[in-house]
């Protein structure tokens, strides 16, 4: 058998997956646990009575249970619960490592106040009841002065009911500026919308596809809910369901593939829209949905057939023509084929034009709705609370337009934090005052650090509600850490990419270790504290009796099951979904060269000769939680040495900017600069360079501050022009030796 170079790398890599996806990690982790029981804070718990008790994960949205082992009052191990239909008893190596976020030394462990410069890291403790009456008298001498609406919030919470009471503490308080924030489900959801009309979770039946194709979505290295996704790989692997990853890095999720297919960076819709055409050219679409449920596809297929051919787009792609043919040829001719898209873990939105060019093929091969295809899941909602009775000052307040310019474009909620921290920093419409930061951690994940820096030291009362001493809190003025996840309650409605609607509840499995109060509680009471309207507006006694009053009757049987779903629920046909408004090839109201129009990374060729991308990698979390001790530990010293981040580069490109193997480097992107070393791969296209995301920290602790560079400084905003989300991919970038 003849072994090319490219079937060599992904058989390393697969191999290297493959150990990843094993047993042997977790035995490793065993090792690791073992060698760090002489680490002081390590928890060494006594003889007692052991039992188990149940709750779901909300380190990441996919929403899967957990069944956390206790001796006495001590959790001592946290492992998949075998009951729960999202990761049916497996956990995720991040999920595994929730006992060193719960006993970690470096908690925030009570309200803090800060005493020195913004970042200084000098605080006071304060009490509770000081916290709150200082925070409430701040909030109320702004709102008596006229300015509600310069008064933010900034939310990554994944509880729908702290969500909501968010959003109903910005409107009984009168600011329209309650920024969350959005990822891959929300793209998605929005390219139903503008595509059908409709509003619903888009979700993917894996388990009964029969072929998936994938651009760029990071299937195996932390997309949706990881275990599952492992567990649906298996189950392609036993059942010679294909996998094709298009990308240009050999990912892990790549090297497992079946076919990896290397694209041009930023090219991915040109490929969609080019197989779209071959599909349509040669009649191989699903004709009674598309005849029956569909419209805008002559206007579509006259699109495609003068911009998109095999030929044309293989220029934009670099995918040779007859290599494009064959995936479509192969795609529209499998049965129940999915496409799916969202850059490596999806925690970024990304540009409408790659979701809806993805969804165009989902809709030409007809598999909305059916087994083995795309859903469109409608969760469980919400009992419905009182209306607030917003006073003549929130009235006013609320007048103002957001800062992010979301608006009403389409029926969906959406908000932009990228566009609110431009908005701050440019002092567009208004100041902002005060801002509040909920399960989040902007000023480490957004795009662009100076920038929202920059923004940041404009507001002049920063308020963190993190248990962490994170990037953001560490810049606040004042801290009122949350309890962990495994000490509080909340809801988890829906589960990234899961195909049926799920409800469950996240529950106390410890009493709180630290001195700190659950951010619903928090708002409960300066919503007291402001009277008037506020407090009748927030008349629960805690979170709990509001978690309970939005759960009505299904609360009592949660805090019992933990979790409720409906495995009965069967998608509508397409005739009924489509019953009232059809699947548009063409987004109504825009038009297709707009729609379909890709997002041009930032920078000129000419002074940037290199493409820099971050990835994700399932041994970093790149989100609010920052990455464990036992993660980092594992990871490999291609991504991390000593404190050095290793840039991945092609030997090639590297060769033509005089550079070897661990050499240190200075990379510099218009955004600007930082020290790695280099990486020489292979498995990365010449001309691209990458660095994973959940490095560079400048605060949390010293298992992680300092260590490697936070790609996020080095890559700019771009806005989507359609729906505004984040839709930054990479960024021009030049490399010299340092």
């Amino acid at each position: 058998m003849k072994i090319d170079r490219r079937c060599f790398l992904s058989l390393a890599i697969g191999a290297g997956a493959g150990i990843a996806l094993s047993p042997l990690p977790w035995k490793l982790t065993d090792d690791l646990a073992i060698w760090t029981q002489n680490w002081q804070w390590t928890p060494v718990p006594k003889r007692g009575a052991a039992k188990t008790v149940n709750s779901v994960c909300t380190l990441c949205p996919g929403g899967c249970g957990i069944s956390v082992r206790k001796i006495d009052d001590r959790a001592v191990k946290i492992e998949g619960m075998e009951t729960h239909p999202v990761n049916r008893g497996g956990i995720c190596t991040l999920g595994l490592c929730g006992l060193q976020l719960l006993y970690g030394p470096t908690r925030v462990k009570g309200p803090l106040k800060r005493v020195a410069d913004r970042g200084k890291g000098q605080w006071m403790p304060i009490t509770w009841d000081q916290a709150i009456r200082e925070v409430t008298e701040k909030l109320s001498a702004i709102r008596k002065s006229g300015r509600p609406q310069s008064v933010a919030t900034m939310s990554g919470a994944s509880s729908a009911t702290l969500d909501a009471l968010l959003d109903r503490f910005g409107q009984a308080y009168g600011t329209p500026n309650t920024i969350r924030f959005p990822s891959v489900d929300d793209a998605y959801h929005l390219s139903v919308s503008l595509m059908s009309g409709g509003k619903a979770r888009v979700a993917f039946d894996f388990e009964h596809a029969g072929y998936v194709l994938s651009f760029g979505a990071g299937l195996l290295d932390g997309w949706g809910s990881p275990v599952r996704m492992f567990k649906a790989n298996a189950l392609w692997k036993q059942s010679g369901v294909k996998l094709v990853q298009v990308e240009p890095r050999l990912s892990r999720t790549a090297a497992k593939a079946d076919t990896w297919i290397s694209i041009v960076p930023g090219s991915e819709t040109a490929l969609a829209l080019a197989m779209a055409h071959v599909i349509i050219s040669e009649s191989l679409y699903q004709a009674e949905f598309v005849e029956s449920c569909s419209e805008g596809m002559e206007g579509f297929k006259e699109f495609v057939a003068a911009k998109y051919t095999p030929d044309i787009a293989a220029k934009m792609t670099g995918v040779d023509a007859a290599t494009i043919t064959m995936l479509a040829r192969e795609f529209a001719k499998s049965k129940r084929p999915i496409a799916v898209c969202g850059r490596g873990q999806g925690t970024i939105p990304g540009s409408m034009d790659m979701f809806m060019a993805t969804q165009v093929l989902n809709a030409l091969v007809g598999n909305l709705n059916q087994p083995g295809g795309v859903w469109f899941v409608t969760d469980q909602t919400m009992q419905e609370w009182p209306e607030v009775e917003p006073d003549a000052a929130a009235k006013a307040g609320l007048a103002y337009p957001r800062l992010d310019g979301a608006k009403g474009m389409v029926p969906l909620k959406r908000s932009l934090p990228n566009q609110f921290v431009q908005a701050v920093a440019s002092g567009k419409d208004y100041p902002i005052e005060a801002l509040l930061v909920i399960e989040s951690n902007p000023l480490y994940t957004l795009n662009d650090t100076a920038l929202v820096k920059q923004a940041f030291s404009k507001i002049p009362f920063i308020v963190s509600f993190s248990s962490f001493m994170d990037d953001t809190a560490a810049y606040a003025d004042m801290i009122l850490p949350n309890p962990v996840y495994l000490e509080r309650m909340e809801d988890v409605i829906g589960a990234s990419g899961f195909p049926y609607p799920t409800i469950g509840l996240s529950q106390p499995v410890v009493k709180p270790q630290c001195n700190t109060r659950h951010v619903g509680d928090v708002l409960i009471q300066l919503a007291k504290g402001l009277g008037d309207t506020m407090a009748r507006a927030f008349a629960w006694k805690d979170f709990s009796a509001c978690l309970e009053a939005s759960l009505g009757d299904r609360f009592k049987t949660l805090k019992k099951s933990v979790f409720q779903v409906d495995k009965s629920y069967q998608p509508p046909a397409p005739n009924e979904i489509f019953a009232s408004e059809r699947f548009s090839f063409i987004p109504r109201g825009i038009q297709a060269d707009v729609a379909f129009k890709p997002i041009a990374a930032e920078g000129d060729t000419g002074g940037y000769p290199l493409m820099l991308m971050a990835y994700d990698t399932m041994r970093l979390s790149n989100g609010y939680i920052g990455n464990p001790p036992f993660l980092t530990k594992i990871l490999e010293d291609t991504v991390l040495k000593n404190q050095d981040c290793l840039i991945e580069i092609n030997p090639k490109s590297a060769k033509a900017a005089g550079l070897d193997e661990g050499d240190r480097a200075e990379i510099q992107t218009p955004k600007g600069k930082a020290l790695v070393r280099i990486h020489l791969d292979d498995g990365i296209m010449p001309g691209i360079v990458a660095i994973p995301r959940g490095l560079g920290h400048e605060a949390y602790d010293v298992y992680l501050a300092g260590k490697g560079i936070n790609v996020n400084s080095l890559v700019g905003s771009l806005s989507d022009p359609i729906s505004g989300f984040e839709a930054a991919w990479g960024i021009r970038a030049k490399l010299s030796k340092a």
